[in-house]
């Protein structure tokens, strides 16, 4: 049994909360996001152009139009996910995920979780359901974990708006 957990073990202090407003975004899934955006567009922009005359004369309009909406659909579920954030104002929390937005007070927010192996930070409400925050996902390691610490001190005591 390691020492801290001794029950006379002193405890940390918990954190400070954060200078407001502060918003928190995902790293990894922002830069992937963008990495793979840009190099499948250029992939296809080069691939085009090497083709032929002939090649290219081959496409119809309709071909054309489903290659464009791929590119287009692809772009917009990437853009939904590097978009995610979380934002702690003086007067509230603001919850973004994909293309949804939740204003929450305060005072609905009851605590803060970042379980091993969960995706993201989730948040307990006063009304008995869950908030995923995809702002904060676990993939991004040490940094989730102290933007979790920092929400949670948050949460633990409100800013007065």
């Amino acid at each position: 049994m390691p020492a801290a957990s001794d029950a006379g073990a002193p405890r940390p202090a918990p954190p400070a909360p954060p200078a407001l407003p502060k918003t928190w975004r995902p790293f990894g899934v922002r830069a992937m996001g963008i990495v793979l955006v840009v190099c499948l567009y250029g992939l296809c922009a080069m691939s085009w152009i090497e083709f032929d005359d002939e090649t290219r004369a081959k496409f119809t309009v309709f071909e054309k139009g489903t290659l464009l909406f791929f590119g287009l659909l692809i772009l917009v579920l990437v853009h939904a996910l590097i978009r995610s954030r979380v934002e702690a104002r003086p007067e509230k929390l603001v919850v973004v995920n994909g293309y949804r937005r939740r204003d929450l007070a305060w005072e609905q927010v009851l605590a803060v979780h970042l379980p091993p192996g969960a995706p993201w930070v989730t948040l307990d409400l006063a009304d008995g359901t869950a908030v995923p925050a995809m702002g904060i996902q676990a993939s991004d390691g040490g940094r989730a974990k102290a933007a979790a610490r920092e929400l949670r001190a948050l949460v633990a005591a409100p800013p007065q708006a």
